[in-house]
């Protein structure tokens, strides 16, 4: 059962920096893929960067590109979500997600293919 633990959320200010973690364990496939999607209030859930265990393929939304960065640390089975220059409409509850197997890399762009989730952790950008 592969399970997920969050940490990094918090509250900052316009233009600055958080950096969301996410532990990783019960993995079985041999590909698989770990991301981020995030849902802000009233609006749906949304992929925001992935990265692949294989070869480090990594994907991000347009809206975060330059922003945002995406690692992985094999030896920790944690992936890391660097978020520079924050902005109020990044306000929302990120959720850490992997798809496994065949396929994933392009299932986990929606959250319908997303096979397993975190618990979220809130970021919040507001002065």
């Amino acid at each position: 059962q592969v399970q997920f633990v969050e940490s990094g959320g918090g509250l900052v200010q316009p233009g600055g920096s958080l950096r969301l973690s996410c532990a990783a364990s019960g993995f079985t496939a041999d590909y698989y893929v770990i991301g981020w999607f995030r849902q802000a209030p009233g609006k749906e859930r949304e992929a925001v960067s992935c990265v692949s265990n294989s070869f480090g393929r990594t994907y991000y939304a347009d809206s975060v590109k330059g922003r945002f960065t995406i690692s992985r640390d094999n030896d920790k089975n944690t992936v890391y979500l660097q978020m520079n220059s924050l902005k109020p409409e990044d306000t929302a509850v990120y959720y850490c997600a992997a798809a496994l197997g065949l396929g994933s890399w392009v299932r986990i762009r929606q959250a319908s293919g997303v096979d397993y989730w975190g618990k979220g952790t809130l970021v919040t950008v507001s002065s």
